[in-house]
């Protein structure tokens, strides 16, 4: 059985390129020890509800935060955060779209939906890596949160 309880970052991104480089840049700002790849959105929901191959993970254990694409297949990305959202069990894990969408439907939709932030993924991975550090510096070591 894997353990899934020390979880503090869910990324949840189809692209294995854009994964690929926001774990080295996780990585490159020491904060990737913790981190679990959700490849869709159903796979994300099933993370986070302990559900379908997850179910032996411990439901209590939620992530610190969770990285959320929006073009998603099988569940889109904004159909995850409403469901994360819309649970009295869920709705405080902080939700960071990180996407390359800059369409302002998407972002308002977003925001109406409770997301605690909208970042448009920078093209240049130096400029990524520092979006990622200050993202994971700010959710993961400023912010506090309930037990």
């Amino acid at each position: 059985m894997e353990n899934f309880g020390e979880i503090e970052i869910l990324l949840v991104e189809d692209n294995p390129n854009d994964a690929e480089m926001a774990l080295r840049a996780l990585k490159k700002n020491n904060l990737s020890n913790q981190v679990m790849v959700a490849v869709d959105g159903e796979e994300a929901l099933d993370f986070i509800f302990a559900k379908g191959k997850f179910a032996s993970r411990q439901k209590s254990r939620k992530p610190k935060i969770i990285l959320l694409d929006l073009k998603l297949p099988k569940i889109d990305g904004l159909d995850v955060l409403k469901e994360i959202k819309s649970n009295p069990e869920t709705k405080i894990i902080p939700v960071v779209v990180l996407t390359s969408s800059r369409e302002e439907k998407d972002m308002l939709k977003s925001y109406q939906l409770g997301v605690n932030s909208y970042i448009v993924k920078p093209v240049d991975f130096d400029k990524f890596v520092d979006a990622v550090r200050d993202l994971g510096l700010y959710w993961l070591l400023l912010n506090q949160q309930p037990d």
